[in-house]
């Protein structure tokens, strides 16, 4: 008897790349369309085809339809819940936001906020909630205000939104908070440093005072205060965003991922003039804010591939279904 050797290959685990639900339109249009994409090369590609964008106005920029975030980078994208609204700028095109937007990953405009009283209350955290329920690993990804907010939010309230049992949603609660008490400590534990290295800067200045006349040194102060002084640039940043920098110690810590984003993004010089700040202290701030996003972009990364391996694990043939060894009887 002849054996039949053959059938469709089968693709290694590393080729496989999830697809992500996307929703792709135009600017000032109401017109979208549903799409599928691994990478933002890939959507954009699809956006290019869908729209009819003339490849002659080149490039292609892809930003979020709620409040025009560029997206340019693929561990950012993987980031985003499904769904996420897209609007494909052509050329030199800008964007400009649209009431018909709907989109579904952060909503944290201004106007929004404005409007959350007239709108209802529960607007917002049903927003973050619902953002959850997609990826719960966006917990990652969420401002201290947002984390407070549904940590606030009466369980049973919670639990319907999330269609989860009240048990359930206790425990999420209960890690919300955690989240929230580590970034707390990490504040402090920047604090102290922070308190550290300025008695051994005092302790150096005072050294350094005996040595070189206080006229010298106060003209080097003064030119490094007023460096950036002239400058007319403005800030693009919402006051929200501006009051957090001023006024929170280790305020990387209280901001959401998107805000992160935008701070490491700005010109450092209109920054420095929205906060009355030197250039040299908003360029450290700005490093640490990124520094902070790559962090938290890592851990959602981790995750993702930590559930992908896991995944691979039970498709496997023969892979053992229970690996959990049977409770002895204790009798």
């Amino acid at each position: 008897m002849t054996e039949v050797v053959g059938g469709p290959s089968v693709p290694e685990p590393s080729e496989i790349r999830a697809l992500k639900q996307c929703l792709l339109c135009r600017n000032h249009s109401r017109e979208q369309h549903g799409v599928a994409a691994s990478c933002l090369e890939e959507l954009r590609s699809k956006a290019c085809d869908i729209l009819a964008i003339d490849k002659s106005l080149a490039p292609v920029t892809l930003v979020l339809a709620e409040d025009g975030t560029i997206v340019d980078d693929d561990d950012y994208f993987l980031c985003l819940p499904a769904n996420t609204k897209f609007v494909a700028l052509a050329g030199n095109e800008k964007w400009a936001y649209n009431n018909s937007d709907g989109g579904t990953a952060w909503i944290t405009q201004e106007s929004f906020d404005r409007d959350e009283t007239d709108s209802g209350a529960g607007l917002k955290w049903k927003n973050v909630a619902r953002q959850l329920k997609e990826d719960l690993s966006s917990i990652i990804l969420l401002s201290e205000e947002d984390l407070q907010m549904l940590i606030d939010v009466p369980c049973s309230e919670l639990a319907q939104e999330l269609s989860q049992s009240r048990v359930a949603v206790q425990g999420l609660q209960n890690t919300l908070q955690q989240v929230l008490d580590q970034r707390e400590e990490a504040r402090q534990s920047k604090q102290l440093l922070e308190l550290y290295l300025r008695a051994l800067e005092k302790e150096g200045s005072i050294l350094l005072k005996q040595q070189e006349s206080k006229a010298g040194l106060g003209d080097e102060r003064d030119a490094v205060d007023t460096g950036i002084g002239e400058s007319s640039s403005e800030t693009a940043l919402t006051s929200q965003i501006l009051n957090a920098l001023k006024e929170k110690p280790a305020p990387e810590l209280s901001l959401s991922s998107k805000d992160l984003e935008l701070v490491a993004k700005e010109d450092p010089k209109a920054l420095a003039v929205a906060l009355n700040w030197d250039i040299k202290k908003t360029e450290a701030v700005q490093q640490t804010c990124n520094q902070e996003l790559s962090l938290r972009l890592q851990q959602v990364q981790s995750l993702y591939s930590l559930r992908s391996i896991s995944a691979r694990r039970s498709s496997l043939p023969g892979a053992v279904q229970n690996p959990k060894q049977a409770r002895r009887d204790p009798t």
